[in-house]
């Protein structure tokens, strides 16, 4: 039997990477168009979508657009079909497709555009380059019969619990007697039915980044063998993981500007870009923010860096950074494209996990306004 996810759960899920909470106050994020409470059969993942998007996944079949850039960044006062705009609406629409946006939040989440941009860059010991908040922690306890703690501790650490720093699988644990009274209709995994039942149990103790809470407990009560777990979910005031904009590391070696320049072209899969400073100068330590990075380039000087990677770089902006000593490559706003074969390798590690049989491909036609002539 086919098998198809619905649109709520597979978001959820997205959204347990890359919460719209993440996003820089006034973004636009979330469903644009449409509804996602019906199966996906198939999703495509954009950069953008523009009417040569919409009409790949008409062609396409899609049922849901997974974009980077919002489609309704400012609102709408009409929708005239006689603009590009009002017929990518109409087509939508029609065609029951659902657009769905993840912008700052993506580009903040751990994993997400910039980790994605700093990979290709092949750059090492990355740390974000403009802290935007710290992930919240809460501590989740469950309870469990002995028999049934390293299942239980391992369907934990899977879903994302444990982790500190650049350890996984952390737990407390501690024995102890739990006691219960199964009730008429009950069908318990140990005892009967209006007999108080005493069984040793092992508390275990984790922490877990509060995006999680959901996963961590669907895994729980699923690896769980009591039809009524007893868990316990607390707040915590230890500081989170530090959330960003853009990222900064280290290239593995030296190089050239010129040299880097021609790496970031490779990296990146495009035919120029444009670059400030001496060419013979070297760089070690790069900043990297996908979009327009113009109001962190003094964050990136102050935080040591040769030179930064970005897009949309003002002409003035970059005589003052230059004179400061920091170096630029601008290969556009467009290289964000990375995001596509990353959310979809996301997602379709989701689906098989999960048995579903709903296709997910990322869109193929190039939404770069600019050319190199």
């Amino acid at each position: 039997m086919t098998k198809f996810v619905n649109g709520q759960a597979l978001i959820q899920h997205f959204e347990s990477w890359s919460p719209k909470s993440y996003a820089v106050e006034g973004d636009r994020n979330g469903v644009m168009i449409g509804t996602l409470n019906k199966p996906i059969k198939k999703v495509m993942v954009a950069l953008d979508v523009l009417e040569v998007v919409i009409d790949e996944a008409v062609s396409e079949g899609v049922d849901l657009i997974v974009a980077h850039h919002p489609l309704l960044f400012r609102p709408l006062k009409k929708i005239d079909t006689n603009t590009a705009q009002g017929r990518i609406v109409e087509k939508a629409i029609k065609n029951d497709i659902t657009i769905y946006a993840a912008h700052t939040n993506l580009d903040i989440a751990k994993g997400g555009v910039n980790d994605m941009m700093a990979d290709a860059l092949g750059l090492k010991d990355t740390e974000v380059l403009s802290p935007t908040q710290e992930m919240a922690l809460k501590k989740v306890v469950v309870f469990v019969p002995e028999s049934h703690a390293n299942e239980l501790r391992e369907a934990l650490g899977r879903a994302g619990a444990g982790y500190i720093g650049n350890y996984s699988h952390c737990t407390f644990n501690s024995t102890g007697v739990g006691t219960f009274l199964p009730g008429e209709g009950t069908n318990p995994h140990i005892g009967e039915a209006n007999k108080l039942e005493r069984v040793e149990e092992v508390k275990i103790e984790t922490i877990i980044p509060a995006p999680l809470q959901n996963r961590v407990i669907a895994a729980m009560i699923k690896a769980h063998p009591y039809e009524e777990p007893a868990y316990d979910v607390y707040p915590l005031e230890n500081k989170g993981e530090t959330l960003g904009l853009g990222r900064i590391g280290l290239l593995s070696e030296e190089m050239t500007l010129q040299e880097f320049a021609e790496h970031v072209k490779l990296a990146f899969d495009v035919s120029g870009a444009r670059v400030v400073g001496d060419l013979s100068g070297t760089v070690k330590k790069v900043a990297v923010l996908g979009g327009d990075g113009n109001k962190y380039m003094m964050e990136a000087l102050f935080k040591g860096a040769d030179v930064m990677v970005t897009g949309d770089v003002y002409y003035h902006m970059a005589h003052d950074v230059m004179m400061e000593g920091l170096k630029i490559v601008d290969p556009g706003h467009n290289v964000e494209k990375v995001m596509k074969e990353g959310v979809k390798r996301f997602l379709d590690a989701f689906l098989k996990e999960k048995g579903y049989q709903t296709e997910v491909i990322a869109s193929k036609p190039n939404t770069d306004p600019f050319q190199f002539v």
